[in-house]
């Protein structure tokens, strides 16, 4: 089982990135993306149930990011929009087993058991 993230790279301000996470393994398990800026400690972005049917996302993207999956195709996703300097960071995707529970979702590291090699976004102004 792994956990592979691409799709980052260079963009402008106000622009779009979509990256991929390849997660073979991965159907039954709460998937979500987290980031580490610059100087930064790594920080919740999105996750999803394994089920695709609930997503939860932090503050600072809610609304311009868009996380899914696909468990056909062991892929996860997330799309970024109206992208911010502040957005620059290298994005991590990982799994977790944490389980459903009602109106609760995964935010925390150590709530996820296997995590991807990160890949960089960067947003010039």
């Amino acid at each position: 089982v792994q956990l592979q993230a691409f799709g980052g790279g260079l963009v402008q301000a106000g622009g779009s990135l979509r990256l991929s996470c390849a997660a073979s393994g991965f159907s039954s398990y709460e998937m979500g993306w987290f980031r580490r800026a610059p100087g930064k400690e790594r920080e919740f972005v999105a996750t999803i149930r394994w089920s695709a049917s609930e997503t939860y996302y932090a503050d600072s993207v809610k609304g311009r990011f868009t996380i899914s999956r696909d468990n056909a195709k062991n892929m996860v996703y997330l799309q970024m929009n109206s992208l911010k300097p502040e957005d620059t960071a290298v994005y991590y995707c990982a799994a977790g087993r944490l389980g459903y529970i009602a109106n609760y979702f995964a935010t925390r590291e150590y709530e996820y058991d296997h995590w991807g090699q990160g890949t960089q976004v960067t947003v010039s102004s």
